[in-house]
């Protein structure tokens, strides 16, 4: 005594304007936001992850710049938040690399804030001051070796969520259509 449960393909073999096989649920509402048998709901659009990705590299750069800042703070500052190092390809005093990621994180800040207000020029500008973070943070290594592999991946994550997300539907950098 199974009762045989409609098939998406039933809708598209019925005659038009035949409502037989159609389930009443599917009537109230968008297909996405009626569950599937079992009670499972269908998963989100590819737009809509791409979308929440923008604002993951927008709020990460934010963070991202924030933290940059106050770590240049500090940097400049020379406490005793970083160790001496010995001999360093890179080498540069703990106050010019204080400038640099102070610089940078303000600069990171901005452009995380204009990926939030959803701005063109934001994710293209995004993208190059993300991997300049990136190769800031792996320069700045032998100071803070845990934190800088931690910055080095969180730069990668917001380069890879701008770079897959879509291009908005009627947005073009010059304002023409």
């Amino acid at each position: 005594m199974s009762q045989q449960q409609p098939h998406a393909s039933d809708a598209a073999h019925s005659p038009r304007g035949s409502q037989a096989t159609r389930p009443p649920s599917a009537e109230a509402g968008p297909p996405s936001a009626a569950p599937r048998a079992g009670g499972h709901r269908s998963a989100p659009s590819a737009a809509g992850w791409a979308t929440g990705g923008l604002v993951f590299a927008g709020v990460l750069m934010l963070v991202n710049g924030l933290l940059a800042v106050l770590q240049g703070v500090s940097a400049i500052a020379e406490d005793e938040v970083y160790g001496r190092i010995g001999d360093y390809v890179f080498k540069a005093s703990l106050t010019a690399w204080g400038v640099v990621l102070l610089a940078l994180g303000v600069v990171v800040a901005a452009v995380g804030y204009g990926i939030l207000r959803g701005e063109w020029w934001a994710r293209i500008a995004g993208i190059f001051v993300a991997s300049l973070s990136m190769v800031a943070h792996f320069l700045f290594l032998p100071y803070t070796p845990v934190w800088s592999v931690i910055m080095v991946g969180i730069d990668f994550f917001v380069i890879l969520a701008l770079a897959a997300a879509p291009d908005a539907p009627g947005a073009s950098p010059r304002g023409t259509r």
